[in-house]
């Protein structure tokens, strides 16, 4: 049975396959719409991706298509910091090869369990 959402997916898009199941994650949690799993260069001792389960290349273009879908990432990983850590996160949508994107299918990155510092240069 095809997902009904199946033509918001990309062969060539890495988190794509990962929601297919067709390259392995450590997943940390799931819904219908969204999966967090682990960031494989951790910058913190909580570094989870959250990633919805419908291809959009960036945040700007899930807002713009689908802000329902925006708000379950960001309850997603809300769960995962406070099941994983303290509650206490940090979230970062990289929009951009010169904001730090390098796959381009929106992910936030939910880093915490440690005081976090910021040096964004």
């Amino acid at each position: 049975m095809s997902s009904p959402n199946e033509h918001l997916t990309s062969p060539d898009c890495l988190f794509c396959r990962i929601v297919a199941g067709q390259i392995p994650a450590d997943v940390v949690a799931s819904t219908p719409s969204a999966i967090a799993f682990r960031d494989i260069a951790p910058q913190a001792p909580l570094h989870v991706l959250v990633v919805p389960r419908d291809h959009h290349a960036d945040v700007v273009q899930l807002a713009a298509a689908d802000p329902g879908l925006l708000a379950e990432v960001v309850r997603l990983a809300e769960t995962v910091a406070s099941d994983l850590a303290d509650g206490q996160f940090r979230t970062i949508f990289n929009t951009g090869p010169r904001a730090g994107q390098s796959v381009f299918h929106v992910h936030a990155h939910v880093l915490g369990g440690a005081q976090l510092g910021w040096s964004p240069a």
